[in-house]
């Protein structure tokens, strides 16, 4: 069975300070990607810069908004898997390694998440919490699939229609309906650590724009001072 090859899909707007710690995390990967696609979404910083020094592929997103910037990346990439993270994350080592692994007989994979650059304890903590949520999800058959840690078949991805054009949880809305198509798996040890720069508003309204995410109420998500490419 051919062994996949991965296009790395990372979307970016003013990602300056966060996106060389992503790529570096990619360079250390066990299985080196195809190509990784930095897709720059209105930055003016040095982001675009930043990304072709390390010899990524920059496109350029015209509209504002992260699903489009996350379109842009699969209609243009060259590989039979897609996989993606976001500019702010550091996928483990063994992450398309594992992925690589996991893919045949499948049309997606997603893994855990946890954050980083904050006290160990509440890095497990977050990571513990996050898979447990995971669990759930998938017991009552609606795979959490996020941005920062999933891949799909290229294929599969534009015959269930491609990200919805929606501000947010447009990457969960690609996941189940890549499901809907085939067998999509949870792969444990593919873990990426991602900032916790969104808890600067406190747990608690973290916590409830993530409800109102999974219940449908996307908008408003991103304000208009902050990038607009985390969850």
């Amino acid at each position: 069975m051919p062994v996949p090859e991965f296009s790395v899909i990372i979307p970016a707007r003013n990602e300056a300070a966060y996106l060389p710690l992503t790529l570096r995390a990619l360079e250390a990967q066990r299985k080196a990607p195809t190509e990784v696609i930095v897709v720059d979404n209105g930055s003016t910083d040095s982001t675009v810069a930043l990304a072709r020094a390390w010899g990524a592929r920059v496109l350029h997103s015209l509209r504002p908004g992260v699903a489009r910037a996350r379109q842009c990346g699969l209609e243009a990439a060259h590989s039979d898997w897609v996989a993606t993270t976001d500019a702010d994350s550091l996928p483990s080592p063994h992450w398309l390694e594992l992925l690589d692994d996991s893919a045949p007989g499948r049309v997606g994979l997603y893994g855990p998440m946890g954050f980083c650059g904050v006290a160990p304890h509440w890095g497990w903590a977050s990571q513990g919490t996050y898979s447990a949520f995971l669990h759930a999800c998938r017991v009552v058959g609606k795979p959490n699939l996020a941005g920062a840690n999933m891949a799909f078949s290229r294929r599969a991805a534009l015959l269930a229609g491609g990200y919805p054009d929606v501000e947010a949880y447009e990457d969960v809305m690609l996941g189940q309906a890549i499901a809907a198509l085939g067998t999509v798996a949870y792969v444990p040890g593919a873990l990426v650590q991602t900032s916790a720069r969104r808890m600067d508003r406190g747990a608690l309204p973290f916590a409830w724009q993530h409800l109102r995410n999974i219940t449908g109420h996307t908008r408003g998500y991103f304000d208009q001072t902050e990038p607009q490419q985390k969850r």
